[in-house]
């Protein structure tokens, strides 16, 4: 593989277009091939049997395409969910995850190699941010775990790896791509865009009206605590993070997720529910009750059982919709706030 190549992964439908053009090729050829890119998964040019030997080796001169390879996998007690760490074209490598549910097949999705948000009760943080992922190399989780399952993954969650705004463009080219007729034709409606609160970015992507779900990391109902479990709460505080949240919402009629990770004697107390349920008064929202997945670099234990019910009872006798959610995969180290920066050995 060449630097100066692009892989045609990376590619939306109109950059594959002027991709051909600048080939000397009829347009309409790209959407042949994004077919075979998008919606097969093939790992070679070879494979495209509906375009002309010449062309392929054209294509080939002048581009290459990643593939998902499999490094490791590790498959979870009760068999809901499978872990993997997917080596990189450059020996990096990305752990992802593949969820079973009632509903269907979902598939929790890296993108980036490590992260710089630095948030207290998280492992893809510990090592900093190597990395942005390119769509392609978020697209290629997916192949791989549709080709190894067997199974058609219906909706994705980027809740890997990485914070998926501070890799805005590419995140957004992975979700048009896997949307599309041409892809895996996902419905928006089940995409979930994780972040911890980039406001610039959360406003910029309630722009895009989308039908996508949005998920804050939001953890803690009021700045002091928040500054100290999710950094990035200094430069944009609740008040302009929850702003951002509630014309979201407007702009997209589509209701708003916070996730809180309940983590024993710092945020699960009542009058912290109490807090919570002020600040998210009269908004189109959920919220998504987590009892914190161990960390062992980060000291995080659980809220108990009791806690959690009596947290999310505060909740609902105000009025805001409360699940707990179902966990899966923590016996692999592949639940909320598990995934991390893994070298694959030699």
């Amino acid at each position: 593989m060449s630097s100066a190549k692009v892989n045609l992964r990376d590619l939306t439908l109109p950059r594959l277009e002027v991709f051909f053009t600048g080939l000397g090729v009829e347009k309409y050829r790209a959407k042949q091939a994004a077919e075979w890119i998008f919606k097969k998964g093939v790992s070679s040019f070879g494979e495209m049997t509906n375009l002309s030997k010449d062309l392929r080796e054209r294509i080939a001169g002048a581009a290459w395409l990643s593939h998902p390879e499999i490094h490791t996998r590790e498959v979870a007690q009760q068999g809901d969910a499978i872990k993997y760490l997917f080596r990189l074209h450059d020996g990096e490598a990305v752990e992802s995850v593949f969820m079973r549910h009632d509903y269907g097949s979902a598939a929790c999705v890296s993108t980036q190699v490590g992260c710089r948000m630095g948030c207290r009760l998280c492992a893809s943080g510990l090592g900093g941010l190597v990395r942005n992922l390119s769509s392609g190399e978020m697209y290629d989780q997916v192949l791989g775990i549709q080709q190894d399952t067997g199974e058609r993954v219906s909706r994705v969650v980027l809740m890997g790896a990485g914070e998926p705004l501070d890799n805005y463009r590419a995140t957004l080219d992975f979700i048009t791509n896997i949307t599309a007729g041409y892809g895996l034709n996902i419905s928006g409606r089940h995409i979930t865009v994780s972040t911890c609160g980039l406001v610039p970015a959360i406003r910029d992507l309630a722009a895009q009206k989308l039908a996508l779900t949005l998920a804050v990391s939001l953890h803690a109902p009021e700045d002091t605590l928040r500054d100290t479990l999710v950094p990035i709460n200094k430069k944009y505080p609740l008040k302009e993070l929850i702003a951002a949240c509630r014309d979201y919402a407007g702009q997209t009629g589509r209701r708003v997720t916070f996730e809180y990770a309940l983590m024993a004697g710092i945020n699960d107390r009542e009058e912290q529910a109490l807090q919570l349920a002020r600040l998210l008064e009269g908004m189109l929202c959920h919220v998504n009750l987590i009892p914190a997945n161990p960390v062992a670099e980060r000291g995080v234990v659980p809220s108990a059982q009791a806690q959690v019910e009596l947290f999310k009872g505060v909740l609902e006798r105000h009025g805001i919709a409360v699940t707990v959610r179902r966990k899966l995969g923590a016996d692999i180290n592949a639940a909320c706030g598990q995934l991390r920066r893994r070298l694959p050995a030699p």
